[in-house]
C-alpha cells in the first residue's frame, strides 16, 4: 500500500490518480495522519504543497523516522522536504518556475536510469537546492539540461528517491514510466 501525505497542493489528487495504476493508495493531510494507513504502507509518498519543507514539521519527523525502513517518494516540495532532512540548504530561484516545460537530463549517478536520457517535464517550483549537496548515500541524479538545477536524488541503499519536477503533471512526458521505475526500484 502506498501511503501519500497531502500538503494541500491541487495537484495531490493527480498524484493519487496516477500512483493509484500501480497499488492501493490512501491519502491523508500533513496534519491528519492516520497511523495505522502509515504503519501498515510500503511506501510513502510527500506529495507537493506550498511553502517551505521548514513550515511541515510534523512531515520532517515522519520523515526521520520510516527513513530505511519503508520506501519514501517526494515530490517537488517532498522532493525539498527530504533534501531539508538531510541537512541541504533549500533557497529561492532567480526563475520562478511555475506551469514551466523544462528538459532534463539523467547522471552518471543514476542507477535506474541511463546516463545522458533526457525527459521533457512539468515544473512548479520557486525554490531549489542549494549545492554542494553532500549526504550519505545520495545522488543527484537527474539535471536541467539548461540551468543544470537538481531535478531528481536517488539513495537506492535506503530506498528514498524524489523528484522536484512533477511526474503526474501532463506537462512531463512518461510520468508514469519513471514512477513504475523508482516502485518497481
Amino acid at each position: 500500500m502506498i501511503y501519500i501525505i497531502d500538503h494541500k497542493d491541487s495537484f495531490t489528487h493527480n498524484v493519487v490518480h496516477q500512483f493509484s495504476r500501480f497499488d492501493k493508495v490512501e491519502c491523508d493531510n500533513f496534519n491528519d495522519i492516520n497511523e495505522t494507513k502509515l504503519k501498515k504502507s510500503n511506501v510513502l509518498v510527500f506529495s507537493p504543497g506550498p511553502g517551505a519543507p521548514k513550515d511541515y514539521p510534523l512531515t520532517s519527523r515522519i520523515y526521520k523516522k520510516y527513513k530505511g525502513k519503508k520506501k519514501i517518494i517526494g515530490i517537488c516540495l517532498g522532493f525539498q522536504q527530504i533534501l531539508y532532512c538531510e541537512k541541504g540548504k533549500i533557497i529561492e530561484q532567480n526563475k520562478i518556475y511555475h506551469g514551466f516545460q523544462s528538459k532534463i537530463k539523467t547522471t552518471n549517478k543514476s542507477l535506474l536510469f541511463k546516463k545522458d536520457q533526457k525527459f521533457t517535464v512539468g515544473r512548479y517550483h520557486s525554490l531549489k537546492l542549494k549545492e554542494p549537496f553532500i549526504a550519505k548515500n545520495f545522488e543527484i541524479t537527474m539535471r536541467c539540461a539548461i540551468s543544470n538545477v537538481a531535478m531528481a536524488i536517488e539513495n537506492n541503499n535506503e530506498k528514498i528517491y524524489g523528484f522536484q519536477f512533477h511526474p503526474e503533471s501532463f506537462l512531463t512526458e512518461n510520468g508514469n514510466l519513471l514512477i513504475k521505475k523508482i516502485l518497481s526500484a
